[in-house]
């Protein structure tokens, strides 16, 4: 046993003439530190749904930490590439139903990023308050990985799995960005705290503070503000209406799930006119309610404004419109009002690649088969999802859209004071799955985050689940589950108060991951004038 926790000073400051590092490292092989690193992956990924378990994100940090702590930049890339395709793999298990390589390929292209993140803590680990570097470092990571390539994929970031803890709370302060410092601070303490604990003799200067630290990261958020009720309420229903596995062909398919929703909602109207439910002001449609463009198709026309006369109220119906060209499309967000008929329209600007269009088409076409299945290319949106539903200014957003911290920001910024989130996620469920799993859920744990960020109650609406109401704290009120019609009636708050995330923006994260590659570039420069200096010594 003390062979296996002998200690040894980093890299940096072995030496003859150097004087011992206060903080020490365990002395382990490459295979030892890999192994930790997809430890620490998989520590993180639990801390999304299905386990919800928050806390672990830091423990997989604090691995991952040790991992790099001390190791040469090479390995700790390989430390953080393990790390990420261990955390992807897992969390992306629901795009299967795409394909086993579109699931791998997308881990690995995230896995990358980690591998970076790696070779950075590495470096950043030979200076003072390297856990506050390292925390810099984490959220300048997810900065890049949320914009590149294609608009970048913001999944699994380090704060979207804290929807059930108290660090949740400090999305009031600066959005996501730094609920991932506080997550990636909390585990580089925790890893201080091992390291200084591996001595022989505990050093009571370095224990105590690393201690204070961490308790002060976690217990802070609760000292948070969050928005609770609001001057006005809207009393809003949620229609799914599901969506068929009866093998029928695409036209069928399509023509079921836009009658789906029309039926639902007449069925809620009839509820209402019998005294068992109270009557909505406004009613809100899935995205894809309708995969035919109403202006286009007279059928799916007639669909939906029966069903919007029959409840009698502003309906938000989720409809692909056709153009602007001919191998275009749009993904929109439309208000049908039961007497003037379509008065706004949201265009979903955050678009998925190679699910809503295929970038390099004429390129890959002939490579891939499968993107025959995205026929047509959808075409993006440049105005915010600021609508008028009924009494009610909302900030709509789609689908996928809900990950995006701009494209929320700017439709609450413009007004919104009931955030939407319209979407679908059958193509990544399964009968079998109670809606606590997979990407729905990990989706609502993200509006859950959107709602403390911008202090707004959130409604979810999905075609087969899962459909919610979440409270501005981010509390989930009422859900469904998948793959079965249902309806949600919730008197939600309408708030105006702006929080400090929505009026501070994207400065703090873009100041907190410039800060972190600063550092970085001034310890590789260090690192290199150190090697330099030894080489002429």
């Amino acid at each position: 046993m003390t062979g296996t926790l002998t200690a040894l000073q980093p890299e940096a400051v072995r030496g003859r003439h150097r004087r011992p590092s206060r903080t020490r490292v365990l002395r382990w092989s490459v295979p030892a530190r890999v192994a930790t690193g997809a430890v620490g992956g998989l520590a993180v990924w639990t801390s999304f749904p299905p386990l919800d378990l928050w806390p672990l994100a830091l423990v997989g940090v604090a691995l991952l930490w040790l991992a790099c702590y001390g190791a040469r930049a090479r390995v700790a890339a390989l430390v953080g590439l393990v790390a990420g395709l261990v955390q992807f793999v897992c969390l992306l298990t629901w795009l299967r139903v795409i394909g086993i390589d579109a699931w791998l390929v997308l881990a690995l292209t995230q896995a990358i990023w980690l591998a970076a993140l790696g070779a950075g803590l590495a470096a950043v680990g030979r200076l003072p308050a390297w856990p506050l570097w390292g925390a810099a470092l984490w959220v300048a990571e997810e900065f890049g990985r949320s914009r590149v390539p294609f608009g970048g994929f913001s999944w699994g970031r380090l704060g979207f799995g804290q929807d059930g803890g108290p660090l949740l709370r400090y999305a009031a302060v600066a959005g996501a960005p730094l609920v991932t410092f506080a997550v990636a601070l909390g585990g580089g303490l925790l890893a201080w705290l091992v390291l200084s604990g591996v001595r022989r003799r505990v050093d009571v200067r370095l224990v105590l503070p690393a201690l204070a630290g961490l308790a002060a990261v976690v217990l802070a958020g609760l000292a948070v503000p969050v928005g609770t009720g609001g001057a006005s309420h809207l009393r809003v229903a949620i229609v799914q209406g599901n969506v068929p596995r009866l093998g029928l062909d695409e036209f069928a398919q399509a023509r079921a799930v836009v009658r789906n929703h029309a039926a639902v909602t007449e069925r809620l109207a009839a509820e209402v006119q019998a005294g068992r439910r109270p009557a909505p002001q406004v009613v809100v449609w899935p995205e894809n309610s309708s995969d035919f463009d109403p202006f286009v198709d007279a059928q799916t026309r007639a669909l939906i404004e029966g069903a919007v006369r029959s409840i009698g109220v502003p309906t938000l119906v989720g409809a692909v419109l056709n153009g602007p060209g001919p191998r275009h499309v749009r993904n929109t967000g439309i208000v049908w009002d039961p007497v003037k008929g379509a008065t706004q329209i949201y265009v979903k600007q955050h678009l998925v690649p190679f699910g809503e269009y295929v970038p390099f088409r004429a390129e890959l076409g002939g490579l891939i088969g499968r993107l025959s299945l995205v026929p047509n290319d959808f075409v993006p949106g440049h105005r915010p999802g600021v609508l008028t539903l009924g009494p009610a200014t909302i900030a709509d957003v789609i689908c996928f859209e809900v990950a995006d911290d701009g494209v929320v920001r700017e439709a609450v910024n413009g007004g919104g004071r009931l955030l939407v989130v319209q979407t679908n996620d059958a193509t990544y469920e399964h009968r079998t799955d109670d809606g606590y799993g997979g990407e729905p859920a990990q989706q609502l744990a993200i509006t859950r985050l959107r709602a403390v960020e911008h202090g707004r109650a959130a409604v979810v609406a999905a075609t087969s689940g899962v459909s919610a109401v979440v409270a501005p704290d981010g509390t989930v009120l009422q859900r469904t589950g998948v793959f079965r019609p249902a309806m949600l009636s919730a008197d939600v708050p309408l708030r105006s108060e702006r929080t400090l995330a929505d009026r501070m923006g994207a400065w703090p994260e873009r100041g907190i991951a410039l800060t972190g590659v600063v550092v970085l570039a001034v310890a590789v420069a260090l690192r290199r004038r150190q090697q330099t200096g030894e080489q002429h010594g």
